[in-house]
């Protein structure tokens, strides 16, 4: 199995526990991993032959934009559901990183993978 690769798409959104958190938006970085064959693209070199990463960024950008859940667990969850499902990626690895979360440290977040890896 091929991978496209989104690394470091960073989106505002309602994020987090506390109430202050719920008051504002706060920036996460993404980094998305999908599982698709590219060998008919390469052959073709045609962008409809391909997972178009351009419509995936578009897509989460929108979904977590608008989104306002407290954890960054069931956003991940979230994310990895639309890739599955909307983009028909048979795998998938989901990397939130909320930065400044904890004092201290550089970064925090989840990563997830679903589906199934060839």
């Amino acid at each position: 199995m091929d991978i496209v690769y989104l690394h470091g798409l960073k989106v505002e959104c309602v994020i987090g526990v506390w109430e202050w958190e719920r008051r504002i938006k706060q920036i996460i970085t993404i980094d998305l991993d999908m599982g698709a064959s590219i060998q008919r693209a390469a052959a073709t070199d045609d962008l409809e032959d391909t997972l178009n990463y351009k419509a995936v960024a578009k897509r989460v950008i929108q979904f977590v934009g608008d989104s306002e859940f407290k954890l960054v667990e069931t956003l991940a969850e979230k994310i990895a559901g639309i890739l599955l499902t909307e983009f028909d990626v048979p795998w998938c690895r989901v990397r939130i990183n909320k930065t400044g979360a904890v004092r201290g440290a550089r970064d925090v977040g989840v990563v997830i993978e679903r589906g199934q890896a060839a």
